[in-house]
């Protein structure tokens, strides 16, 4: 939610990344595809309007065709985000770590990505190509598939799913372009920290799922306990409180600005 992006601002991160999987999870929806390019505009512009950081967004494939993938860039640039991410499955597409995905061949990938760069209006906005290339076609494969990207202008390259350190090391000597490591939980790739994924070569590191796991499994088990004892009161010492939520959202500027607007004296005509 937006709430947790003035949080993360807070704790000094230096980015925002919004996961496509997350905002099909808020929509009671699996990660295949179905949000729909307005409904990811709209939610990611609430976040942007609470924080000053970038954004990077998971544009899953673009939401179509070459054309749908530069009208994707133009839309979510109006809407404040810094980092627009595109890849290279197939529809329907798949959680990066999850069996079954099917890419499109490498020229799709790269009309995806010029189009992608063709229609940014802002140079400094970033294009991030995911390759989930490495279920099928091991490192190999992503190392050729993430060189074709970036000759077809991508700034970053997110290898997803890749096993472990070896591939990461292996990764950033031949790739030329910054490469993001996704640290999703449960998923096939080892959960490495960031200091030890900037050694191996890693320039940006997301943890694109964690905030919702921990925030759902807080609320099984609080909801659990509620339905058990039918109060909440063993579980107020782990809430955050009215106070803080307040302070979190600055209440008190929006009262000063509330009372700078409607404390004045209205003009007499005399005057």
């Amino acid at each position: 939610m937006p709430l947790v992006a003035i949080e993360i601002e807070r704790h000094g991160f230096e980015a925002i990344y919004l996961s496509g999987a997350v905002l099909a999870a808020e929509l009671g929806l699996p990660d295949i595809g179905l949000t729909t390019m307005t409904e990811v505009a709209d939610r990611a512009e609430q976040f942007a309007r609470v924080t000053n950081l970038p954004i990077i967004l998971d544009c899953d494939t673009g939401f179509g065709e070459p054309m749908n993938v530069a009208r994707c860039v133009e839309i979510m640039e109006s809407r404040g985000m810094a980092a627009l991410q595109i890849e290279d499955q197939e529809m329907p597409k798949r959680c990066g770590h999850l069996d079954g995905k099917t890419l499109v061949s490498i020229d799709q990938m790269r009309q995806r990505i010029g189009a992608a760069v063709a229609a940014r209006r802002d140079p400094a906005t970033v294009i991030i190509a995911r390759t989930d290339s490495f279920a099928n076609e091991g490192i190999d494969g992503v190392i050729q598939r993430s060189q074709a990207y970036v000759e077809a202008g991508a700034d970053v390259i997110f290898a997803e799913a890749l096993a472990g350190a070896d591939d990461w090391n292996t990764a950033s000597k031949a790739i030329s372009a910054p490469l993001l490591a996704n640290m999703t939980e449960f998923g096939k790739s080892e959960l490495l920290s960031a200091s030890e994924l900037q050694t191996l070569g890693a320039s940006v590191v997301i943890y694109p799922v964690t905030l919702l796991r921990l925030a759902m499994g807080t609320t099984r088990e609080s909801l659990t306990e509620i339905a058990s004892k039918g109060t909440q009161t063993d579980l107020v010492s782990r809430m955050q409180t009215r106070a803080e939520l307040y302070e979190l959202l600055d209440y008190e500027a929006f009262n000063r600005f509330d009372s700078s607007i409607y404390n004045f004296t209205l003009q007499t005509e005399e005057d």
